[in-house]
């Protein structure tokens, strides 16, 4: 297989891979290299019963607003669990007084390598929102019910955050 470097990017590079396909001549594919990412489902409790922090995101990729679980990309020589925990303080305000491994997957493996890592977070605590400069980000404390609701409705499309949601439930971290 030939990899050849298209732009390397500010988080993340494209390659063009040549190999042999089935009939005997070359194929070019291209794809994305990423550092990995993480994925965290807060759970806040509350006199009421436990929420999701979920967060409003604007997403430049699709020009809308996206409710999703706060997440982001690992910094190089960064661990997964540490890059969960400064992401859910960037992103939500909110620091975790325990952070537990869920699962990991690729993200689109047909067009990228992106390995991404899923841990619940709880014990939150307010620290206070820490945004990028490129982030425009809200926090939306959401009950059990109304997420699932958001789920099943069509309104909550992110794949990483149905995935994670529907995982953490199924695992009995989220209630029945």
């Amino acid at each position: 297989m030939h990899r050849h470097l298209l732009h390397k990017g500010a988080k993340f590079d494209f390659e063009r891979l040549t190999m042999t396909g089935t009939n005997g001549k070359p194929l070019n594919r291209d794809i994305v290299r990423h550092p990995g990412a993480v994925a965290i489902v807060p759970v806040l409790e509350t006199p009421g019963g436990n929420q999701i922090v979920l967060i409003k995101n604007w997403r430049i990729s699709v020009e809308q607003w996206v409710y999703e679980i706060p997440a982001g990309t690992l910094e190089k020589d960064e661990a997964p669990a540490d890059c969960a925990a400064r992401e859910l303080e960037e992103e939500t305000g909110y620091s975790a007084a325990t952070i537990t491994p869920l699962c990991r997957f690729y993200t689109s493996p047909g067009l990228s390598d992106e390995l991404m890592w899923v841990f619940l977070a709880t014990g939150l605590k307010p620290v206070g929102q820490r945004l990028e400069v490129d982030e425009r980000v809200t926090v939306h404390p959401t009950g059990m019910n109304q997420a699932f609701s958001m789920i099943e409705s069509g309104f909550l499309v992110d794949a990483k955050s149905i995935a994670a949601l529907l995982l953490a439930r199924s695992r009995g971290f989220l209630g029945s």
